[in-house]
C-alpha cells in the first residue's frame, strides 16, 4: 500500500485543480492512502472526495512561523510517505519534500532551472503549450503524474470534481422562488481580479432586463460592503435576491449546485461551478494567462472573454509586463468595456436561459 502526499497550499481554484492528481493516482494505486495538504480555508472544495483519504488543513498565517513549519515537517516525515507531489513548489513545500525521506518526490521545475537542493527526485518542467481543452494548469498537473507513472491515456481523468452528500444535494433555500437562479461573481478574489463597479452594474442591468431569472451575488465575506454598493446601483433590485448568501466555501458549493449557471471574474468560484457541471462565463483579469486557466471551453457551456483577444495590440503576455499589469490593472480593466463583453455574454446566456416575455 502506497502512502501519497499532495501539497497544494494555495487558493481555492488551485486546490480544486490539483485534486486531479489524487483522482489519477487512485487509478494507478487503488489501495493507496492519499493525503492532501491545504490551507484550512480551502477544505470545502475537496471535502468528501473519495480519492483523498485525509485532508491535512493548515493555517496560512501559522505556517509562516518557523516553529509551526518545523513541527509540520517532523509530523509529515514520521508518516513515511512513498510518493510526494508538490504542484505548489514554494519554499515551504520544497522543505517538506527535502526533509520527508520519501523516495519519490515530484515537483515543478521553475523556469527550466534545477533547484539548488535536491528537493525533488523528479523535476518536471512546465509544458510549453497546452494541447487539450482542459487548460494548461490542469494539463501541467496531470503531466506530473504521467511523467513518472504509467497510466493508460484512455482512463486519465482531466476533470476536477466536487462531491456532495445526499443531504447537501437537498439544499432548499431557493425552492420558494418560481424563477431559475443565476450566480454572479460580482467581485474577484482580489482587487486585481475585479472589474470596475459601473461595468459590473451595466452587465447586471442587462441580465435582469433581458432574462427571466433571479440573480444571486457571490463575494467573499469581507467584501460585503462593496457588494451592497454594487446592489444599490442596480436598476432591477426586485430580481436580485441579496439576502441569500453563503459565507463558507461548502455553503457556496451547495448554493451553486442549485443555480443554473455562473457569470463572474476568473477565480475559484468558476472552477467550483465547472466541477459541479454548471455552465460558466468567465471574465478574465488582463494579467491572467487565459490558456492556463480557461478550462473546458466550447463556446456554449463554458466560454470567456479576455482583453488580449479583443485588443491584441494593447499589451503582451511577457512575464514582466503581466507583473506590471497585476500591480495596477485598473487601466487595462477599463479597456474591457461592457460593449465588448455583452455580445459574447448574450450568445452564452441565450443558450441557457429564457428571455423576458
Amino acid at each position: 500500500m502506497k502512502k501519497i502526499l499532495v501539497i497544494q497550499n494555495k487558493r481555492i481554484g488551485d486546490v480544486l485543480i490539483a485534486s486531479v492528481i489524487a483522482q489519477n493516482m487512485k487509478k494507478i494505486y487503488p489501495d493507496s492512502l492519499i493525503d492532501y495538504l491545504v490551507y484550512d480555508y480551502t477544505v470545502g472544495v475537496i471535502k468528501n472526495n473519495p480519492n483523498i483519504d485525509t485532508i491535512i488543513a493548515v493555517n496560512d498565517v501559522e505556517l509562516k512561523k518557523f516553529g509551526s513549519l518545523t513541527s509540520l515537517i517532523n509530523k509529515l516525515r514520521n508518516t513515511k510517505y512513498d510518493i510526494i507531489f508538490d504542484p505548489y513548489a514554494k519554499l515551504q513545500s520544497r522543505l517538506i519534500c527535502l526533509s520527508s525521506n520519501a523516495p519519490i518526490r515530484i515537483g515543478f521545475k521553475k523556469r527550466d532551472k534545477n533547484p539548488p537542493l535536491p528537493f525533488y527526485s523528479h523535476n518536471i518542467p512546465f509544458l510549453k503549450t497546452k494541447t487539450k481543452n482542459c487548460g494548461k494548469a490542469i494539463e501541467d498537473r496531470i503531466n506530473l503524474v504521467t511523467s513518472v507513472f504509467d497510466i493508460d491515456e484512455t482512463i486519465i481523468d482531466y476533470e476536477p470534481k466536487i462531491f456532495l452528500t445526499e443531504k447537501e444535494q437537498q439544499y432548499n433555500k431557493l425552492e420558494s422562488y418560481n424563477k431559475p437562479f443565476i450566480m454572479l461573481g460580482v467581485l474577484g478574489s482580489t482587487p486585481q481580479k475585479s472589474m470596475p463597479y459601473e461595468y459590473i452594474v451595466e452587465l447586471i442591468n442587462y441580465i435582469t432586463k433581458t432574462y427571466d431569472v433571479n440573480v444571486l451575488f457571490n463575494y467573499a465575506p469581507h467584501q460585503k460592503e462593496d457588494a451592497l454598493s454594487i446592489y444599490e446601483l442596480c436598476a432591477d433590485k426586485d430580481r436580485i435576491v441579496i439576502d441569500i448568501y453563503e459565507d463558507s466555501i461548502r455553503g457556496f458549493v451547495k448554493l451553486m449546485n442549485k443555480c443554473s449557471l455562473l457569470v463572474g471574474n476568473e477565480g475559484g468560484t468558476i472552477h467550483i461551478s465547472k466541477a459541479l457541471n454548471k455552465p460558466t462565463f468567465t471574465i478574465f483579469s488582463p494579467y491572467v494567462l487565459k490558456e492556463h486557466w480557461a478550462s473546458f471551453e466550447d463556446g456554449k457551456k463554458h466560454t470567456s472573454i479576455h482583453l488580449l483577444e479583443e485588443k491584441p495590440n494593447l499589451f503582451s503576455t511577457e512575464r514582466d509586463e503581466r507583473r506590471k499589469i497585476e500591480e495596477d490593472p485598473s487601466f487595462m480593466y477599463r479597456q474591457l468595456t461592457p460593449d465588448l463583453i455583452l455580445p459574447k455574454l448574450e450568445v452564452f446566456l441565450s443558450h441557457h436561459l429564457k428571455k423576458n416575455s
